[in-house]
């Protein structure tokens, strides 16, 4: 593994691309670090590698099988499943809630998850310490380059900590053989102060543009975003909310209804890249990186027979009836083909796709499903939404219930509303509220804006809560204690949920590593 982590730093630049939308992403030679670091180019091939490595990829990769890596967390609620998990036993003891039990099975999925974000922290640990010497023309440019190594070694010290926990905690590359690979595991709050420090230093530097104006490179807000996303996971309020408004008072703006079917904002965000919304995206193209299986899982295994551009569908993350619960009946997400779906009839050959289990219709590309099965839709980690709902409840934990916070989460209401109600009339509703009442309206908005985007599983974490369903009243939620709780499938949490096991095969390669507590 120490060689493996060396020869990345050395020749494993990511993708090699020509294409203006994306990053240019060379692969580096086979020289020492010293001998690398030497230029402008170097720099930048580094820092390049980072938008497709580790954490982004486990939000925005699809198998046909098992689906996104991250995804699997929201299955852990029992409100989302997986039709493949007779084969895919990870989302299975997931949604049972047996993954003590299982951890040698599941050390293959640890495994990836562990490896690749340690890869990607050692590569911006590399850039992190050698940018700094590299002579460029554009001192602005390298200031920018060490901010972007920053935020993705913070990203991938983010994801990584809340799957595991305590970690071991790098800020050096190991490219050495003397290095030292194999330490013990730090506590988790002093990864997350690493992570604080590495986004505070980034929204300082970084260019104050919106993500797609900037070349598809992060930005000051992409940074503010993440940083308030990590202030929020570790109850520091008032500190989210301040980092959140700087998302809120930045270029970026909510994707509007043009009306509420096929221009509707959810519709418009589903086919289209680009939009002001959107904070921080991973790009795909037909060409050069497609975005795989994502559309061949919206559907269920049937619709094999309705299209031809994929040879397997399988709905592998999908809703139960008693999710879509969460919304009411005046609830534009909740309406067919916004964000889910249970028909689609192919335009080419007349065929119908039905299914009395909602598919996700926010990841269709149709141009990928009728003609190219290649997708080419862009997968967005963050959007505006997020930033307000941030703020909202940011500022109501923090000062209590303000026309600002009322506002904030009243954007979000407004637009998903069939019946009219504008932004002022929910404003005025939300100001009655009490704090804790506020608090979990921001709650049920995540719930309903977010799932598809697999946030739910961070939320009830940090706020020990989780949401019971109804299963017979549209849109009603109530919160109960995570712990003692029993999910969408019947199974009952317990304290060792709250964290995934750490893959035995590394601790059998680095003894020094302690297992989490309840895990094989």
């Amino acid at each position: 593994m120490k060689t493996k982590l060396i020869m990345l730093l050395l020749a494993g630049m990511a993708l090699t691309t020509s294409c203006n939308k994306f990053l240019e992403e060379n692969p580096g030679s086979n020289l020492s670090l010293i001998s690398y670091y030497q230029n402008e180019g170097q720099a930048e091939a580094t820092v390049n590698s980072l938008y497709r490595r580790g954490a982004p990829i486990r939000y925005s990769s699809t198998g046909s099988y098992l689906g996104s890596t991250a995804s699997i967390n929201t299955i852990l609620t029992g409100y989302f499943t997986n039709s493949y998990e007779g084969q895919e036993r990870v989302s299975l003891f997931a949604r049972e809630l047996t993954r003590q039990q299982n951890t040698n099975i599941i050390s293959p999925t640890m495994n990836t998850i562990w490896d690749e974000g340690f890869k990607a922290i050692n590569i911006a640990n590399a850039g992190i310490k050698y940018i700094p010497g590299i002579s460029m023309p554009n001192e602005t440019k390298k200031n920018t380059l060490l901010a972007e190594a920053k935020f993705f070694r913070a990203y991938n010290y983010f994801y990584l900590v809340k799957t595991f926990g305590a970690l071991p905690l790098y800020t050096l590359p190991n490219e050495n053989l003397t290095d030292p690979l194999y330490i013990e595991r730090t506590d988790a709050a002093k990864i997350y102060e690493l992570i604080e420090q590495d986004l505070k230093s980034a929204v300082e530097v970084l260019p104050a543009k919106k993500f797609a104006e900037n070349g598809h490179r992060i930005t000051k807000y992409a940074a503010a975003m993440l940083l308030a996303d990590v202030y929020l996971q570790e109850g520091k309020y008032a500190d989210a909310a301040t980092a959140a408004k700087i998302v809120v008072n930045s270029p970026h703006k909510m994707t509007e209804n043009i009306d509420l079917e096929q221009s509707s904002a959810y519709n418009l965000l589903r086919k289209t890249d680009d939009l002001d919304e959107v904070i921080y995206a991973q790009e795909f193209d037909e060409t050069i990186n497609n975005s795989g299986a994502r559309t061949a899982t919206a559907f269920s295994s049937s619709a094999v027979s309705v299209f031809t551009t994929y040879s397997i569908f399988e709905r592998v993350f999908g809703p139960t009836k008693q999710f879509l619960n969460v919304y009411d009946k005046k609830d534009l997400r909740i309406k067919p083909n916004q964000f889910y779906h249970w028909s689609y009839t192919n335009p080419i050959n007349g065929k119908t796709w039905t299914s009395t289990d909602a598919g996700i219709w926010y990841y269709v590309d149709e141009q990928a499903l009728l003609t190219t099965g290649r997708g080419t839709k862009d997968w967005n980690f963050y959007r505006y939404p997020e930033a307000l709902l941030t703020a909202a409840e940011g500022i109501a934990k923090s000062t209590g219930v303000s026309a600002e916070a009322a506002g904030y989460l009243a954007k979000v209401k407004a637009r998903a509303n069939t019946e009219g109600k504008s932004v002022a009339d929910f404003t005025a509703e939300l100001q009655g509220l009490s704090a804790e009442n506020f608090v979990k309206e921001c709650w049920k908005e995540r719930l309903r804006e977010f799932p598809l985007e697999f946030k739910m599983w961070d939320d009830i974490v940090r706020t020990k809560m989780f949401p019971v369903i109804s299963t017979t009243e549209a849109g009603k939620v109530d919160f109960v204690p995570l712990i003692g709780a029993k999910n969408g499938s019947g199974a009952t949490f317990k304290e060792s949920d709250l964290l995934w096991p750490i893959s035995p095969d590394e601790i059998q390669r680095n003894n020094k590593l302690t297992q989490n507590p309840g895990y094989q």
